[in-house]
């Protein structure tokens, strides 16, 4: 199926997004806030990166694939913890480039694979992995349940997937959905809740842990340390990207206190 309109506007904003995110600016926020310098565009943090990675119960001689993976976190920070062998997936190509330099300089005892894919149609034969991971990025699409369905034919019977996710609440009124939608990342609207979807693909959900407190406070954080670096991030992003930046992140606060936007960690087995 081809892009549309909005989905080719966002593969744009995120190429030029990457390359921002590896500025020294941007990587020192970032490890002030969720304690990794990866240039990631998720809100992941090292202490969610280190539950994943319980939650998969990754290993030498277990291959985990990270879709959306972008230029590395967390599943080449995975694969360094865990000694698992990684695959990386993603669209656009720019975070995979970013990635691969920063998987050779790491030099993670396991191996390293990357791929440009779609992650509802990942070119990989039925039960290629034992584990799955997403950060973030469910919210970023449309074909929620083509990922879901896709990482259920690439995972062994017994394999395990693990994902975080930004929705905007189920049951809204029409003025607080548009509310929500306006400080949620692009496509976070869903028409039925994430334990239904998986259920669909054939996933049993183990763990469903709510993250909506932890991330308001790093949303809170992040506008904090934006505002300590307004100059620097004035001339990189332009006044009105970073005006644009620093409105979305005081939306996005209201939206959470109100409980109209949610972020969860789902973790599941394949049936």
């Amino acid at each position: 199926m081809s892009p549309n309109d909005d989905e080719l506007a966002l593969k744009a904003r995120f190429i030029r997004n990457r390359s921002l995110a590896q500025t020294p600016v941007r990587l020192a926020i970032e490890r002030r806030v969720c304690g990794c310098d990866y240039g990631g565009t998720s809100w992941t943090t090292a202490h969610e990166a280190k539950q994943v990675a319980e939650l998969l119960q990754l290993g030498q001689g277990k291959r985990l694939l990270d879709i959306g993976a972008g230029s590395g976190w967390p599943g080449l920070y995975l694969g360094a913890e865990t000694g698992c062998d990684v695959v990386l997936t993603d669209m656009p190509e720019i975070g995979l480039q970013i990635a691969a330099a920063r998987a050779e300089a790491d030099a993670n005892s396991g191996d390293c694979w990357i791929a440009a894919a779609d992650g509802a149609a990942l070119p990989f034969v039925n039960g290629s992995f034992d584990a799955v991971s997403h950060s973030d990025v469910l919210c970023c699409l449309t074909s929620k349940q083509g990922v879901l369905n896709s990482c259920r034919r690439v995972t062994r019977t017994g394999g395990r997937m693990a994902f975080t996710v930004i929705s905007i609440s189920l049951g809204l009124s029409a003025a607080n959905h548009e509310r929500a939608d306006a400080a949620a990342p692009p496509f976070a609207g869903i028409e039925a809740s994430y334990p239904n979807m998986l259920e669909q693909a054939s996933w049993n959900v183990t763990h469903h842990i709510d993250l909506t407190a932890d991330f308001l406070e790093l949303t809170r954080l992040m506008m904090s340390e934006e505002e300590s670096h307004a100059g620097e991030l004035r001339d990189l992003h332009g006044e009105a990207g970073f005006t644009a930046r620093f409105t979305k992140h005081g939306l996005r606060i209201q939206a959470l206190e109100e409980g109209l936007l949610r972020r969860e960690l789902f973790a599941a087995t394949a049936a």
